[in-house]
């Protein structure tokens, strides 16, 4: 069963990742193989909350594009440098390939061959000389091993078509020659006292009973095959390494990790059918084929805390996206197929998830609980957050008594750990928790973060403007946003873009507005941060 991998968007907070924690969690025991992951660096609370329950951190998510590795190829598909050039053909044709990967004895990619280059060395080069080894040459000639004793053949081809008392006293003999002859003593003994490397006995007939003495004593190795001297001659060609014929030794390849759209853009320019795979020490694994790149196998995820692509992993679009469980408007996200989608008009995604869990009658762990609890106080700032709803409240209560903690206590403790901005630069502060947003005519960026010493901020705070404006002309953004929030105060401190006064003091009815002025209960980029400054732009 393939992996699902369950996330939330690319700014991990505290409820995206506790919530991909916990639905993995129940999805498993639901009997779905899943992992939950994330989509960039967790901050200092949510660190907070997972050593606090003694839970892992979830594991890094790239991306979701289909990569080589997922698609359909030739598996353990190449031929060793060593093979013969029949063997090679024969696969070629097995595969009903045009070419093939070539490999040294440790399957490391050395080439690559075509059957166009085979088909030049059979047809066009002269048959004189030979390199390859004796077993190649008992396969090829469908032989059978009478004397051996080389492992490898280099020498010259030479066929016995004189009369035996002619080709005795014209043809000079000596242990570079191949010698391929039929049933004639005379010239095999001849060839036996020159100490020929070997001896090819064609038309099936015996070897000389009185001659194998000699032939083990000068070591000249013997085969015999039932073709005719003819054939014999036609096929020791086929009988050469495949390594002999002109090999492309740079071969375009790609590793099961690259991406599949990387290997369609590099076939569509060089036009070849067919690419090898290696891995990452060069080591062949297989064989792409052009007409493959359409037999693949999606990644499955499950979106939490989420519904937005602009928010969401890269490639999400080549996923199969199985659910999305959320808490936030509806983004243009779309499918090709019906999922389950479940969002809620509560606080926190955790919130959604723990319905699901009483749904299916799954017992919340004290670990998942306390994660849970967690993710609700983040989001709703210790339940004050105007997206507190009753359900939200009722919940943390329950979840509490299972985590054992106190919510006040915890909650306070786990937002004082995630406060605190000592060490951070400026854009891991802004990035912290930003978010893009997609409106008719217009893109937004929306930071915020929670501190309860705005005034480090403020000392420094030309700094922050310089940042969002980089942001804005990197991502198109209209205008970009930078909420400071103090929970003790329960409200929120805004930095802006520059020139961005009149939509920033419309949006939120603010009669002087300057950077770093404070709006007291603004606590929430969901209810009242994005909402209001998204009404104003859609209106003008």
């Amino acid at each position: 069963m393939k992996t699902t991998y369950v996330f939330g968007h690319k700014k991990p907070d505290t409820d995206s990742v506790c919530a991909a924690i916990s639905y993995s969690y129940l999805k498993n025991k639901l009997g779905l193989k899943s992992e939950p992951r994330v989509l960039g660096p967790i901050n200092k609370e949510t660190k907070y909350a997972l050593e606090y329950f003694n839970v892992e951190e979830p594991k890094y998510l790239n991306d979701v594009k289909v990569q080589i590795k997922d698609m359909e190829y030739l598996k353990d598909t190449y031929i060793e440098s060593h093979a013969s050039i029949d063997e090679a053909f024969n696969k070629l044709q097995e595969l009903s390939v045009t070419g093939l990967p070539l490999v040294d004895n440790n399957a490391k990619l050395v080439g690559y061959i075509n059957v166009k280059e085979m088909a030049k060395a059979i047809i066009k080069d002269e048959l004189h000389n030979i390199k390859t080894s004796y077993d190649n040459i008992v396969k090829v000639l469908h032989g059978t091993e009478l004397l051996k004793f080389c492992e490898e053949v280099d020498g010259t081809i030479i066929a016995a078509a004189y009369k035996s008392k002619t080709f005795v006293e014209r043809v000079k003999l000596d242990s570079s020659n191949i010698l391929i002859v039929a049933d004639r003593q005379y010239i095999i003994d001849y060839a036996i006292d020159s100490g020929v490397k070997l001896l090819i006995i064609v038309g099936n007939n015996n070897f000389p009973d009185e001659l194998l003495e000699k032939a083990k004593k000068n070591k000249v190795s013997i085969i015999l095959t039932s073709f005719s001297t003819f054939v014999t001659a036609n096929k020791m060609k086929l009988c050469n390494y495949i390594n002999t014929i002109n090999v492309n030794t740079n071969p375009i390849k790609f590793t099961s990790s690259d991406y599949r759209d990387d290997f369609i853009n590099c076939a569509n320019k060089y036009g070849h059918t067919n690419y090898p795979i290696v891995d990452s020490d060069n080591t062949c694994v297989g064989m792409l084929r052009l007409i493959d790149q359409n037999n693949y196998e999606k990644n499955n995820v499950i979106l939490v805390d989420h519904n937005q692509p602009v928010q969401s992993v890269d490639g999400l679009e080549e996923a199969n996206i199985l659910e999305i469980v959320d808490h936030h408007n509806l983004g243009t996200l779309g499918t090709t197929v019906p999922i389950s989608f479940r969002s809620m008009p509560v606080g926190c995604t955790c919130t959604v998830i723990y319905q699901i869990y009483k749904e299916n009658k799954v017992e919340i762990p004290k670990d998942i609980a306390g994660l849970m609890l967690s993710a609700i106080l983040s989001d709703t700032l210790l339940l004050k957050s105007p997206t507190t709803t009753n359900m939200d409240i009722e919940i943390s209560l329950k979840l509490a008594a299972i985590a054992d903690v106190d919510i006040e206590e915890y909650g306070m403790a786990m937002l004082k750990a995630g406060s605190s901005i000592k060490g951070m630069t400026v854009d891991e502060i802004v990035e912290q928790d930003f978010k893009s947003f997609k409106l008719d005519n217009d893109n937004i960026g929306i930071g915020q973060v929670m501190t309860m010493d705005f005034a480090e901020i403020k000392e420094n705070v030309s700094s922050y403007i310089s940042y969002l404006d980089e942001l804005c002309k990197k991502n198109s953004y209209r205008l970009a946003l930078l909420f400071v929030t103090d929970v003790v105060k329960n409200g929120s401190y805004i930095i802006y873009s520059t020139g961005s006064d009149e939509i920033v003091k419309a949006s939120y009815n603010i009669s002087e507005v300057e950077e770093g002025c404070y709006i007291p209960n603004m606590v929430s980029r969901k209810k009242q941060m994005y909402p209001l400054l998204a009404e104003f732009l859609n209106n003008n």
